[in-house]
């Protein structure tokens, strides 16, 4: 396939958000840790709507939620390009890997401790 590039501005936005589209639903369909990650992000939002929660709250939530589903999503390319590089075990395509890794251990840890100062209220309260 040979890239050609698209001189109609609107065109060309249409044409990036599907093929932004179709990388989320890979993402979503294929690998199972953005699959956790989408899973728990759903009935956060359950949660939310059972508990009611602030617009402010909502907004926390929402940012926390796409912090992990994105940073997921650009450790899952970084993984991919790093097998695609060096199929073999490599020390130092380890270390990148751990390091992509890391990262999103930071997003979800964020995103825990959003849940848990949003949340924890409420459930004390029933």
């Amino acid at each position: 396939m040979e890239f050609q590039k698209d001189n109609s501005f609107f065109k060309g936005r249409l044409k990036s958000v599907s093929y932004a589209y179709k990388g989320a639903l890979k993402l979503i369909t294929t690998e199972h840790s953005v699959m956790v990650q989408f899973s728990l992000g759903v009935l956060v939002c359950i949660a939310g709507f059972y508990f009611n929660i602030t617009p402010t709250q909502w907004l926390f939530q929402t940012l926390a939620i796409g912090l992990v589903m994105s940073v997921e999503g650009l450790n899952t390319a970084i993984e991919k390009i790093a097998d695609f590089i060096h199929p073999d075990y490599h020390e130092r395509i380890g270390f990148i890997k751990d390091i992509a890794a890391g990262a999103v251990f930071f997003a979800a840890m964020t995103a825990i401790v959003i849940g848990l100062i949003i949340y924890v209220p409420y459930i004390r309260g029933i």
